[in-house]
């Protein structure tokens, strides 16, 4: 069974708390869909060709149909010529989107976290929160942990901590509505309040 590390007020180790023992039986196959559908809702889909109907000109046809000696044209907006349309090219009306349900969503996320606890990289604490709202606290904090990189969960985010966190590069404070699994999977080190910890556990 999987265990996170629990941390006091000064982010020093105080113990661990097991997570379910089902959470090791999730298939990281429902991980792979959760990504693929996060990745694809947030497409730019800025990219659109036109075709040989949108470009303008071409109206007239280039030369007579025969006696040139040439190949026949209709119109110098054709894919085969420079200048002229795109032939199946890219259209930024297209639905990138990919359905995942509750349930995928939820064991993705289980599976993120248990994954985390087995690289000894989940990190449960009562009460993150910056009183003097100083970046330079909030960095000694994730210091104590050794970690490259860090995400933040909290139940609610209050503006001193909020500002604290706000221009560090290697961290990204959340509130508990906007955990998912790949932003569990995104960071190398996942810290987060017991409360919403133990709401997850209790919804599986």
């Amino acid at each position: 069974m999987s265990s996170a590390i629990v941390l006091n007020e000064k982010f020093e180790n105080a113990g661990e708390l097991s997570l379910p023992a089902d959470y090791e039986t999730i298939h990281s196959h429902n991980l792979y869909l959760y990504v693929k559908s996060y990745l694809a809702s947030v497409r730019a889909n800025t990219a659109h060709s036109k075709t040989r109907s949108d470009v303008s000109g071409g109206g007239k046809k280039p030369w007579a149909q025969k006696g040139k000696g040439g190949a026949r044209a209709g119109s110098s907006r054709s894919p085969v010529w420079v200048g002229g349309g795109v032939a199946f090219g890219p259209k930024a009306n297209r639905n990138y989107n990919q359905k995942v349900n509750k349930k995928q969503k939820k064991l993705a996320l289980q599976y993120a976290l248990n994954e985390k606890a087995v690289a000894n990289s989940l990190f449960v604490v009562d009460s993150i929160a910056i009183e003097s709202g100083k970046a330079k606290d909030a960095a000694a904090l994730i210091k104590t942990l050794g970690a490259r990189d860090a995400l933040i969960v909290k139940e609610l985010v209050d503006e001193k901590t909020f500002l604290a966190f706000r221009n560090l590069k290697n961290c990204y404070l959340i509130e508990a509505n906007e955990l998912n699994a790949y932003l569990t999977t995104a960071y190398y080190t996942v810290v987060i309040e017991k409360s919403v910890l133990e709401t997850i556990t209790k919804e599986g």
